[in-house]
């Protein structure tokens, strides 16, 4: 499995939001951007990162925040909703982009080996490339290590 490191150019995206509306990594250039990769909408984990980036957002300037996982726009409008969360959550229910992104791979739970998400972060830079990449990040530690980059 590859994986990004700062300076490489982030992997492109189109991908559908939770309202349905198509989301592009192209179209936020200009901006620094958060990309975070969960596993499942409304897991403690994956609910904890995203409300702790909720909780943040207005601390992080223009960079814009945004949340991909394997869930359907319907799950992924139900946990934002739930959360309040206000920032684009999209569905790559093909994993497609998390394999661009070197975060899908082999995980282990309860000794059984399976297919996922491996939970992990990207800031992405005004010009499209990589200046930060957190692979294996705990929830808590996201908004701290945005923070932390941006400083």
């Amino acid at each position: 499995m590859a994986t990004l490191q700062a300076g490489d150019r982030a992997p492109a995206f189109s991908l559908t939001d939770q309202h349905g509306e198509t989301v592009r990594l192209s179209a936020l250039k200009g901006r620094k951007v958060l990309v975070f990769f969960y596993p499942k909408a409304s897991t403690p984990g994956c609910t904890t990162q995203a409300c702790g980036l909720r909780d943040v957002a207005g601390d992080v300037g223009g960079v814009a925040i945004i949340g991909i996982s394997p869930d359907a726009p319907d799950r992924q409008l139900r946990f934002d909703e739930k959360y309040e969360l206000g920032y684009p959550l999209l569905a790559d229910e093909d994993h497609a982009v998390a394999d661009k992104f070197g975060v899908w791979g082999e995980k282990k739970l309860y000794g059984k080996a399976y297919m996922g998400i491996i939970r992990s972060a990207f800031l992405i830079d005004e010009k499209g490339k990589v200046e930060q990449a957190w692979y294996k990040i705990s929830p808590k530690d996201t908004p701290k290590k945005l923070l932390a980059a941006l400083k």
